[in-house]
This record gives C-alpha cells, sequence and structure tokens, in this order.
C-alpha cells in the first residue's frame, strides 16, 4: 500500500521504518530540512535499537523515502499518518497546534481519491471530529485561493474523500522496534468500514505475525471501536500503568519504615494472575515523553467535564515526592550535602533510548544543586552522544571510572545493562565515601557490598 507519515519523531519514524520494512511504499514527511537531508544519508536522527538498520535496508529496496514535500506525500498516499508532537502546556493540556497545522495541510492538497488519515498522534479525546473539520477547513481555503485566482469557477468543488481513523499507538522507547513486530493489539477506532477495512489491510503482515519473534502465536488482536474510545484507550492505559508504578513505589515508602523488601513483595504479588508482574518495579519514579504528559492530559480532560480524577491526582502527587527519595538517602547517610559530590549513573528516562524529557534526574540535578552539592553524571549515549550541551548543573564524564573519582556518594538513575558489569571495587577505592544509592532496585547488593559500598535500595 501507499503510505505517508508526516512527522518523523519516536512513532513517526519507527512506523513508517517498519511499515516500509513489512513492504508498503512509505514516504515520511517532516519540515526540518537537516533532519530530512540526516535520514535521506541512513542515519537516525533518535537512538533506538535496530531502526537504524531498518531504515538503510528500507531505503535501499525503495520502500522508504524521505522528504520535506507534504503535496507530495498527501498524493502519494492512500493512507496518510498525522504523527506530529503534542507536547504538554503548562496547564496540563496537549499542545495540538502541530497537529492542527499538519490536518490544515493534507486539506489543501487533497487530490482526489479516498484518503484514510490516521491520527497516530496522542491526541485529546474527541480529536478525530475535530482534525476532520480542520482537513475541510484547508479544503474550503484552498477552494476560495483557487476561485480567486481564477483557476476554477465558483460552481466548481474540490473533492475531499475522506475518512479520520483513531489508531493509537503502544511503543515503548528502547524497544519501539520490537513493539512494532509484537504487538499485544492493535486498536483502530472509526464509524466506516471501508476506512477499518483499508487499516486492517495495511497491518495484515503484523496480525498474522510474520515478523514476530514467535510466528506461531495466534493473531494479533485488533480491536475495534469509535473514534473517542480508541483515543480514551491510549490515554487509560498510560494513566493505568503509571498508576501502578506509583502504587508499588508508594509500598516501597512502607517497606523502608516496616523493614520489609520491596522486591520481594512484588514479585509475591506480581505471581497473581489479575496483578502481573510487569510495572512492580520500585525506584525514583517514572518519567519520559509519555506517561507525565497523557496523564495530566487525562485529569485535564476530565476536568472540563467537571470530574476531579482523586486517583490519578494521587499517582502525579506520589511520583513527585518518589524523586526525591534518593535525595533523602543521601541527607541520611552524607548528613549536609553542601560541598559533597554525587555521581549519577545514567541520565535518560530509561535505558536504551537518548530521550532526557522530563527525567527524574533532571530533579535530582536541581534539586542537588539547590543544596549545594556537586553533580556529576555519566550515561552511555549522553556522554558519547555530545547531547549533554543541553543540560546544566552537572559535569558530564566519559566513563564510570571517572565519575566516581572523589565522589561522596553514586546513585543508579538509569537501569543501564552496562551497570551490572561495572568494576564496583576498583571505583570504589578512588570515593571519599563509599556510598551507593540504588535508584532503581537494579544492581545486586551482595555483589554491590562485598565491592566495598554501603548499599541502599528503594524500599529494600
Amino acid at each position: 500500500m501507499r503510505v505517508c507519515v508526516i512527522g518523523t519523531g519516536y512513532v513517526g519514524l519507527v512506523t513508517g521504518v517498519c511499515l516500509a520494512h513489512i513492504g508498503h511504499h512509505v514516504i515520511c514527511i517532516d519540515n526540518n530540512e537537516e533532519k530530512v537531508k540526516l535520514m535521506k544519508s541512513g542515519q537516525s536522527p533518535i537512538y533506538e535499537p535496530g531502526l537504524s538498520e531498518l531504515m538503510q535496508s528500507s531505503a535501499a529496496s525503495g520502500n522508504l523515502e524521505f522528504s520535506t514535500d507534504l503535496e507530495a506525500g498527501v498524493k502519494h498516499g492512500e493512507i496518510l499518518f498525522i504523527a506530529v508532537g503534542t507536547p504538554a502546556l503548562p496547564t496540563g493540556e496537549s499542545d495540538t497546534r502541530y497537529v492542527e497545522a499538519v490536518a490544515r495541510g493534507i486539506g489543501a492538497h487533497l487530490n482526489g481519491g479516498y484518503k484514510v488519515i490516521v491520527n497516530k498522534s496522542t491526541v485529546p479525546i474527541g480529536s478525530g471530529d475535530w482534525v476532520r473539520m480542520i482537513v475541510l477547513d484547508g479544503v474550503a481555503e484552498r477552494q476560495k485561493n483557487l476561485v480567486a485566482a481564477g483557476s476554477i469557477s465558483t460552481l466548481e468543488r474540490i473533492e475531499a474523500d475522506f475518512d479520520v481513523v483513531s489508531n493509537p499507538e503502544f511503543l515503548r522507547e528502547g524497544s519501539a522496534v520490537y513493539d512494532t513486530f509484537n504487538p499485544d493489539r492493535i486498536v483502530l477506532g472509526s464509524n466506516n468500514p471501508k476506512a477499518i477495512e483499508m487499516m486492517k489491510q495495511l497491518y495484515a503482515p503484523l496480525v498474522e505475525r510474520q515478523f514476530s519473534e514467535d510466528t506461531s502465536l495466534p493473531p494479533v488482536p485488533v480491536v475495534v471501536t469509535d473514534l473517542s474510545s480508541a483515543e480514551m484507550i491510549k490515554y487509560a492505559a498510560n494513566a493505568f500503568l503509571a498508576t501502578k508504578i506509583s502504587f508499588i513505589n508508594e509500598v516501597a515508602n512502607i517497606c523502608d519504615r516496616v523493614g520489609a523488601d520491596v522486591t520481594q513483595v512484588a514479585k509475591g504479588i506480581g505471581l497473581d494472575s489479575r496483578i502481573g508482574s510487569k510495572f512492580l518495579s520500585a525506584g525514583i519514579g517514572w518519567g519520559g515523553s509519555c506517561f507525565p504528559k497523557d496523564v495530566s492530559a487525562l485529569v485535564h480532560t476530565a476536568e472540563d467535564y467537571g470530574y476531579e480524577t482523586e486517583l490519578l491526582n494521587a499517582a502525579i502527587n506520589v511520583n513527585k515526592r518518589q524523586r526525591t527519595i534518593a535525595i533523602e538517602k543521601l541527607q541520611q547517610e552524607l548528613k549536609i550535602l553542601k560541598g559533597k559530590t554525587v555521581g549519577l549513573l545514567g541520565l535518560t528516562f530509561k535505558p536504551d533510548t537518548d530521550d532526557m524529557r522530563d527525567a527524574p534526574a533532571l530533579t535530582m540535578i536541581e534539586q542537588l544543586n539547590r543544596l549545594g552539592a556537586k553533580v556529576k553524571a555519566y550515561d552511555p549515549i549522553v556522554s558519547q552522544s555530545g547531547l549533554s550541551h543541553g543540560l546544566s548543573g552537572v559535569i558530564i564524564e566519559s566513563d564510570p571510572e571517572r565519575l566516581a573519582d572523589g565522589c561522596d556518594a553514586l546513585v543508579v538513575v538509569t537501569e543501564w545493562q552496562e551497570f551490572l558489569r561495572l568494576d564496583y571495587g576498583k571505583m570504589v577505592k578512588t570515593m571519599r565515601e563509599p556510598v551507593l544509592i540504588d535508584g532503581r532496585n537494579f544492581l545486586d547488593p551482595a555483589v554491590v557490598t562485598a565491592a566495598g559500598f554501603r548499599y541502599l535500595g528503594i524500599g529494600r
């Protein structure tokens, strides 16, 4: 099928590349010329395992192209994905101006023939009808301009045959390619059977697990809903997962006070099939581009309709507090932090990504600076990529041993696999104090203690 993906952030680029890999002809559109130039050269603008290799092979096969020409993309695609960012505003609302600009641009370039316009961006509930209205506004504006230019008569009408589908993504940064080929479900929201059938045709290779890690599994469930329900599924899924993390973090804080071990508690309750073990890892809280934005947007939507989301508000408040837990533990061990040096192992909000958006590390750096501590950090991606220029109040070290040198404490902020293989015995010898706060309960306490550290986990 012919596909156009507008926006090449995490969602758009991964979607476009993976659809090209399974055999569709995809044009990815972005208005950033430098970014498009980079992608044309075969380089990915984001760090995502496996993505660059798929980009290069799909481009070589002719299935994947990159362009800044929206009109060409609209004319090419039977299916047009809107995959631009919807960042959170200070009020908690989603900023939909980029979605609006793209929808208006699509309307200005519709050229006849049926199109399916897909909302892949995480948009406020009710945006499907809103996007349809904006596309039609773009069509009307083009009509007006053509009449004014004398290109068409006032009696002629531009054909605009399209439907809007909500197709929320459930990709995890760091495993987005894997998630695309091994989805738990595919959600399609529309009131038009023709649009749904085209989307099912698009996703047929994925539904049939032709590219799954285990091709013997049953077909991927396809959930067909109305537009608003599909949009709500995305928000509800992320809000539930964020609440689950906040729940186990609250349990961890009680464990710290009563002498229980939250890792054992999580294992015990996670074996209950009604609960499950995923997202029961206590630590210093959730961050990134999705959970904070989506939970806040759902809270704001509820407020618009006169409902107070007490449970979601509590999940947000627990998460805010959780980011201070490591600081509290440092104060308990080192007392006054003014004049002390603290080393952070990891900066990104999760491993296998270069994403620093709303990362807990940013809160920790700010608080440690406020308390007068000197902050150093090492991150496998940030330290090597040059992305550290935007960070203030922290010294970026090139390797873990340099990080440990002269520190009064280390804090594990991100659970990068390489941190399991560090020579902690060598690192502790260069430190002023042998304190290690494991903010993710990631390391083996016995190994780190045997190396000479005073180990403190979260809820342990």
